[in-house]
């Protein structure tokens, strides 16, 4: 059964703005970090943070953190995704989730083709039974060894259904759905963003950074002005391999 991505912000640092704009004006200032919370106002933050996002002063900035719970993903994503180690993952278990009737991601390009979703989904069909099949195979191997061991029924059924699902999920493809919390500070999100939402990053992957970079700004519009991919701030880094359309691009997160 084919799903979509769903983003959501479930949690972050209070008054994050208020925060960063604290943490750092602490640094130049004889006052603590509560009087300098205290009597910072809006207009007061809104200008430092301003200067100090225009400056690229970074450190400060991570002490605000955004928590992401995001579903409708391919395992194929996730794979990149852990791959910014300054961040938390905790992402749903095959070993311990039995992938029956399971979700995937349809790339664009494979619908595109004529016959493209229906060869698509007659694979996940094939890998579903696949699955299915194995896993009633293995589950009854180990329900069967675990009572001999001297386990009750109930004890063994428990067992032997993680048993067989940890090795019958090896045929389960990278399109299939998972879910996925995420936790990153704002200095690793904007690195995120700079390197998922290029056009040259896997379009899934690009996707779900756009629509974090949607969630973080309506919260934190200005740690997150900048957000978006390099060419929003400055020249195409990717030299040659430049997708060419910079002044799509920064149109583009200038709407965001």
């Amino acid at each position: 059964m084919e799903t979509t991505l769903s983003v959501t912000l479930i949690q972050h640092t209070p008054e994050p703005e208020k925060l960063v704009a604290a943490a750092a004006k602490l640094c130049y200032s004889k006052a603590g970090a509560q009087e300098i919370m205290e009597d910072l106002s809006d207009d007061n933050v809104e200008r430092f943070l301003n200067r100090l996002m225009d400056m690229g002063h970074a450190s400060p900035i991570e002490h605000a953190s955004f928590t992401f719970a995001i579903e409708g993903v391919s395992r194929s994503l996730t794979h990149q995704l852990v791959r910014h180690r300054m961040a938390s993952f905790s992402q749903k278990s095959q070993r311990y989730v039995s992938e029956g009737q399971f979700h995937y991601i349809i790339p664009p390009e494979i619908k595109a083709l004529p016959d493209g979703e229906k060869i698509f989904v007659e694979g996940m069909k094939n890998a579903q039974k696949t699955y299915d099949d194995l896993a009633e195979k293995l589950i009854a191997k180990y329900t069967k060894e675990l009572r001999e061991s001297g386990l009750s029924e109930k004890q063994a059924a428990m067992a032997a259904e993680k048993l067989g699902i940890e090795d019958a999920r090896f045929v389960l493809p990278n399109a299939c759905e998972t879910k996925i919390v995420v936790t990153m500070n704002t200095r690793e999100l904007l690195h995120f963003f700079n390197q998922r939402c290029c056009n040259r990053a896997q379009w899934e992957i690009r996707e779900l950074a756009t629509q974090m970079l949607k969630e973080c700004k309506k919260v934190a519009p200005l740690l997150f002005k900048n957000g978006g991919p390099r060419c929003v701030e400055g020249p195409c880094p990717e030299g040659s391999m430049t997708c060419g359309k910079i002044g799509e691009v920064r149109e583009k997160y200038k709407q965001i």
